[in-house]
């Protein structure tokens, strides 16, 4: 690329950099594999762990209703916020030091909150735990494109596919848990445990981390976002993770207001969750194999459609359908992450990335299940809401199928100079 300036020249595409795994002995490559799937079951126990238990932990803390929403919505915030920092971490600590700072933030966070009494510590502790989990998330796509750049596709495909683990296991199994223990507190600092052990590939790593400056150049955030790929990317992923939230946090009320039962309204959340599962196992080796990726958003647009129209007109005649059709259309969220390895030539491409589309897009996302249960007070029906859900997957669909067109955004960055 004549005329590209050092933070945007970038090798090209076939090339994998000094980082390539094959030049690297056996076992560091399994470790890595190792690490990056240990790592991604890990970076949303802190999150959906809580949602079950919320009620035993408000009034075991005496947590008032103000500081419980608060709790709920500290996610949002700890991913906006840490996830816009990462890049500049990255340059001060190297990829495997900050990874494993964050996991151990992570697991410090999420073992100690249960040992509080007070609910101002708890908040506190929460946010160490998700700030691990934020800096996490940006770092993992990140480190698949710097160490196994031709192997994208099914590394993104293990990340994913045990961030979905770890997302389903922490909803289905802290209740379970809380009943054989007697203890929210045990529920919720069981996890630190996962976060101890996904810490220990990363500690030996440390030994085997590339040398400082043998990586791609940083990209600043601001130079991503001047360029329409960057907010294609923001929209995409926001208007995702806004769905998504609103489904984790009204989807079972909706159905129990409407006459289900709640047992079975939670076993419809699970396997809404559990979808995700198979999803994650298949989509990135797929996107890998093709350079026009508007087929799939488009795919899953029609199955988000399908479900939120069934849920419009017989929300419990066909519940099971609606559900299936949602829990595949929720799948986008591996697709947009998906993106960030697969839009970009180099790791520090894909680092500005991830970074710049998760601090904003997790703040949109924490707009969604806000506005959703305002338009249901304000309308007392489900009607109004789930037209929200639609003008959001229709926002969804045309910005990915402008992020879907092949191109790079290191293109887009020598464009603007």
């Amino acid at each position: 690329m004549t005329g590209a300036s050092t933070e945007t020249a970038v090798p090209s595409a076939g090339d994998s950099g000094p980082a390539n795994a094959g030049r690297r002995p056996r076992h560091v490559v399994w470790l890595l594999v190792l690490g990056v799937a240990l790592a991604g079951l890990n970076l949303r126990t802190g999150i959906t762990s809580v949602g079950p238990l919320l009620t035993e932990v408000s009034e075991g803390l005496r947590m008032s209703a103000v500081l419980a929403g608060v709790l709920t919505t500290l996610p949002v915030l700890c991913f906006a916020l840490f996830g816009a920092l990462t890049p500049t971490l990255i340059r001060a600590l190297g990829e495997h030091r900050l990874l494993a700072a964050a996991l151990l933030a992570l697991t410090a966070g999420l073992s100690t909150r249960p040992l509080v009494d007070h609910p101002l510590p708890f908040l506190a502790l929460s946010a160490v735990a998700l700030a691990g989990g934020a800096v996490g998330n940006v770092l993992l796509p990140t480190l698949v494109k710097q160490h196994f750049p031709d192997r994208v596709g099914a590394m993104t495909t293990v990340y994913t596919t045990f961030l979905a683990l770890g997302t389903t296991m922490a909803a289905a199994a802290t209740v379970p848990v809380e009943q054989a223990g007697g203890s929210w507190r045990l529920a919720l600092g069981f996890y630190g445990a996962f976060g101890l052990v996904a810490l220990v590939p990363w500690l030996v790593l440390l030994r085997h981390e590339p040398p400082r400056g043998s990586g791609s150049a940083p990209v600043a955030l601001g130079r991503v976002l001047r360029t329409a790929m960057g907010w294609q990317s923001v929209l995409f992923f926001g208007t995702q993770s806004a769905v998504a939230y609103i489904m984790f946090g009204w989807y079972a009320e909706m159905l129990r207001h409407q006459g289900m039962g709640a047992a079975e309204a939670g076993l419809m959340l699970s396997y809404l969750t559990a979808l995700a599962i198979p999803t994650s196992l298949v989509l990135p080796g797929l996107m890998a194999r093709v350079r026009d990726h508007r087929g799939f958003v488009a795919a899953f647009f029609a199955c988000y459609a399908a479900g939120v129209t069934g849920l419009w007109i017989a929300p419990l005649q066909g519940a099971w359908v609606w559900t299936t059709l949602i829990g595949i259309g929720m799948s986008a969220f591996t697709l947009a992450l998906t993106f960030f390895a697969v839009r970009t030539r180099t790791s520090g491409a894909t680092a500005a990335m991830s970074a710049s589309t998760q601090s904003i897009g997790y703040l949109m996302a924490g707009a969604g299940p806000f506005l959703f249960g305002m338009l249901h007070e304000l309308s007392g029906g489900w009607h109004a809401p789930l037209a929200l859900v639609g003008v959001m997957i229709t926002l969804n669909l045309l910005s990915g199928l402008f992020l879907g067109r092949p191109r790079y955004l290191e293109d887009s960055l020598a464009r603007i100079g």
